[in-house]
């Protein structure tokens, strides 16, 4: 039966796996965010005018940004440690003969409910970057015909 129990187990698994690969992608992501963070705020002292109003409007993004990402991280963290829990309660089942199916569906829907909270709130992170990179209209010269 524990390879009945291994098979039941790789559902979960597979959700880890993929938890991982979101999360390197956050990390990679709040790096670049962090990076960005730093230049303007080495330039925030050295403007003035309209240029200094653009470094503090894009530093308020990126600060939003960087609670977005990292409180998706730790969702995603949370999420993983709640499927490793229903992978030991698998196991935990077999081994020892006490029904516990329903407590590890129950932890199993809590993680992937983390893991779309997660997916939400990179959604609103991507965005809020999307917004932040749009070209100011001033840089277009829209008025001007090219």
């Amino acid at each position: 039966m524990i390879a009945h129990t291994i098979q039941l187990a790789l559902a979960p698994v597979f959700v880890l796996v993929a938890i991982g690969n979101i999360l390197n992608i956050l990390s990679t992501r709040l790096g670049r965010i962090v990076d960005r963070a730093r230049d303007l705020q080495s330039r925030h002292g050295q403007t003035d005018g309209p240029e200094h109003d653009m470094i503090v409007t894009e530093i308020r993004a990126i600060d939003r940004r960087i609670k977005l990402n990292t409180d998706a991280i730790r969702l995603l963290v949370l999420a993983g440690l709640v499927i490793g829990t229903t992978v030991a309660i698998l196991f935990v089942e077999e081994m020892f003969n006490v029904p516990l199916e329903r407590v590890a569906g129950g932890f199993f829907i809590v993680a992937i409910a983390l893991l779309m909270w997660a997916l939400t709130l990179f959604l609103r992170e991507t965005q809020v970057a999307a917004a932040t990179l749009r070209i100011p209209r001033d840089y277009l010269e829209l008025h001007r015909e090219i």
